[in-house]
């Protein structure tokens, strides 16, 4: 059934996500802490821009590692295609879209 494992499959994602994401963004600001500099507006932005891309490509993955094979299935092809390298490339290219593009949202008119 499709729409149990996406429940369980969104769930475990948003906390995943956002667990990652979370420390995606304190070790962005750690970092500049140890370096010895002044927290501003920019590190809070790329820090930003970090963790919500971790938060959306863990989410991402997650989503469509649980659906590809039930698209696939209801597309009368064989699911066992979706294999892990398979789903790995799908999300390592959009994980570089999601990326750039809430970059180029969140950064624009600042450091863009």
């Amino acid at each position: 059934d499709w729409k149990k494992v996406f429940t369980r499959e969104f769930s475990s994602g948003l906390m995943l996500g956002g667990l990652i994401g979370f420390l995606g963004f304190v070790t962005l600001v750690g970092w500049d802490l140890l370096a010895g500099q002044a927290l501003s507006a920019t590190v809070f932005l790329t820090a930003g821009v970090v963790g919500l891309s971790l938060f959306s490509i863990v989410l991402f993955g997650n989503f469509t590692g649980a659906m590809l094979p039930f698209v696939l299935q209801k597309l009368e092809l064989d699911p066992a295609v979706s294999s892990a390298p398979f789903v790995a490339t799908i999300v390592d290219v959009s994980g570089i879209i999601i990326y750039f593009s809430i970059a180029i949202l969140l950064l624009s008119g600042t450091l863009l």
